[in-house]
C-alpha cells in the first residue's frame, strides 16, 4: 500500500471514530448530563371504583395543598367514645353495630320538610343534585337511632364514597340505570346497599301517606330497620377502621369569627348562625328555621365544614325528563377545607388517599385539625362557582 493510501485509510478511521463519538454523546444529552428530579404524582382515586365508571365530560382543575400530606395518626380511642362524633355514650353497646348511610330529600322544600331524623345523625353531607340547581342530603348514624328517618330518595354517585368512608351501608329508595350498574359492580354489593333497586323493600322501607305529598316523598326507614336487614346478610357488630377523626373540646388553633354562615346554592339558600348559648350552629333553609320532623327543633350541630371538591357532569343520564346528568364527586385525594366551629372559621384541608380511608382534616403541615366535640355537617362544595359568605 503506498503513503497517499495509508494516509486516506488513517484519516477515514479518524473521521469514524469521531462520528461514532458524537452519536454516543448525542444519545446520551451531551457531555453535561444533569438529573431529573421525578415530579411527584399524587395518588389515583380509590381503585375500587368499577372500570364501568363514566368518563366526564368536562374535569375541573381543582385547588390543590401545595404538596400531598399524609393522613394524620388515627387517635386510639376508649371503646365507650363514639368515633363519628367523639361524644362519650352511656351504653357502649351502642357502637357495637354498623353505620347506616341514609339518603333524605333536601328539595322542594314544600314537599320534604321537616325531614324526620336528621338531629340524630351523626354527620349530613349535603350536595349538588343533577342539573346543579337543589341539594340532597346523605345521613350518617351510629351513636343514635330516630325511629323514622325521611323522605327517603334515591343514591347518587356520592353515595359509592361515603359508605366505604365510614364502613356503612347504604340505603336509598332507589338508583338511576348508569348509577344502579356502578353501585352493582362495586364493593358495596350486594350486602352493603338496601334499596328497591337491588329488591329491598318492606319492612326496610314503607311508605307514609300522612301529607299531602307526590308519591316519591313518602318513602321512609330508619338505621334499626337497614341494620336487621344487614345482619341477616352478616354485617353488623363494631366496624374496624374508624379512627380517623379527632375531636376537642375548645379550639386548638386560631381562627377567625364566623357566626353567620351562607351557601347560596342555585335553587335555595342555607344558612348557619352561631348561637352563643348553646356553642352550635342552627340551620335556616330559604330564611325559615330547618326542623326535625320528630319533635319540631331546630337543626343545630356542633360544627360546619365546607369541603371544596372537584365534580363535573358524567354521561349518566339521573333525569330522563330534564335530560340532567349525574354528578361525579371527587372525593378523594386532598384539597381545602373550611372548619367553622365555637363561632369561628379555621382554613385547613381534607384528605382521603384511599378508599378505605376516612375522611381526615389538617393544616399543610398535616396536623391534625380537631373538630368539636359532637354532630358535624358537611357543605360539598364545587371548587369554584359557589361562594360562600362568611360574616363575624
Amino acid at each position: 500500500m503506498s503513503k497517499q493510501s495509508r494516509l486516506l485509510v488513517g484519516i477515514t478511521a479518524l473521521l469514524a471514530t469521531i462520528a461514532l463519538t458524537s452519536s454516543i454523546l448525542s444519545g446520551c444529552g451531551g457531555s453535561k448530563m444533569t438529573p431529573v428530579t421525578p415530579t411527584p404524582t399524587r395518588t389515583p382515586p380509590p381503585p375500587a371504583t368499577p372500570t364501568a365508571t363514566p368518563q366526564p365530560t368536562a374535569t375541573p382543575t381543582p385547588t390543590l395543598p401545595p404538596t400531598p400530606t399524609p393522613s394524620p395518626t388515627p387517635t386510639v380511642r376508649p371503646e365507650n367514645v363514639n368515633p363519628l362524633t367523639g361524644e362519650v355514650v352511656s351504653d357502649p353497646s351502642v357502637l357495637d353495630r354498623v353505620p347506616v348511610v341514609l339518603k333524605i330529600s333536601n328539595w322542594p322544600g314544600q314537599y320534604v320538610r321537616p325531614q324526620a331524623g336528621i338531629n340524630s345523625a351523626d354527620l349530613i353531607f349535603e350536595h349538588y343534585n343533577e342539573g346543579w340547581f337543589a341539594t340532597r342530603w346523605s345521613a350518617v348514624y351510629l351513636g343514635k337511632d330516630p325511629e323514622r328517618v325521611g323522605p327517603v330518595r334515591s343514591g347518587r354517585l356520592i353515595d359509592l364514597e361515603l359508605p366505604a368512608i365510614y364502613k356503612g351501608v347504604l340505603a336509598c329508595s332507589g338508583f338511576s340505570n348508569g348509577v344502579l350498574e356502578i353501585m352493582k359492580n362495586s364493593d358495596l354489593y350486594p350486602d352493603r346497599i338496601a334499596s328497591p333497586s337491588v329488591g329491598v323493600g318492606q319492612p326496610v322501607f314503607y311508605r307514609d301517606f300522612s301529607r299531602d305529598v307526590p308519591l316519591e316523598h313518602t318513602m321512609y326507614s330508619s338505621p334499626a330497620r337497614v341494620r336487621e336487614w344487614a345482619a341477616a346478610r352478616g354485617v353488623s357488630g363494631r366496624q374496624a377502621g374508624l379512627d380517623g377523626m379527632v375531636f376537642s373540646d375548645a379550639p386548638t388553633v386560631a381562627g377567625q369569627p364566623a357566626r353567620v354562615i351562607r351557601i347560596p346554592w342555585r335553587h335555595h339558600d342555607a344558612e348557619w348562625r352561631y348561637d352563643e348559648a348553646s356553642g352550635r350552629y342552627l340551620r335556616w333553609s330559604d330564611g325559615v328555621p330547618h326542623t326535625d320532623a320528630l319533635d319540631g327543633s331546630q337543626l343545630s350541630v356542633a360544627n360546619v365544614v365546607v369541603l371544596y371538591v372537584p365534580q363535573w357532569d358524567t354521561n349518566i343520564v339521573e333525569d330522563p325528563h330534564s335530560g340532567a346528568l349525574s354528578i361525579q364527586f371527587a372525593l378523594w385525594d386532598s384539597n381545602r377545607a373550611i372548619i367553622f366551629r365555637d363561632g369561628i372559621r379555621i382554613d385547613g384541608f381534607w384528605q382521603r388517599w384511599k378508599r378505605e380511608d376516612m375522611l381526615t382534616l389538617t393544616d399543610e403541615k398535616a396536623n391534625p385539625i380537631p373538630l368539636k366535640v359532637g354532630n358535624t355537617f358537611f357543605e360539598v362544595i364545587p371548587t369554584e362557582g359557589l361562594d360562600i359568605v362568611v360574616e363575624p
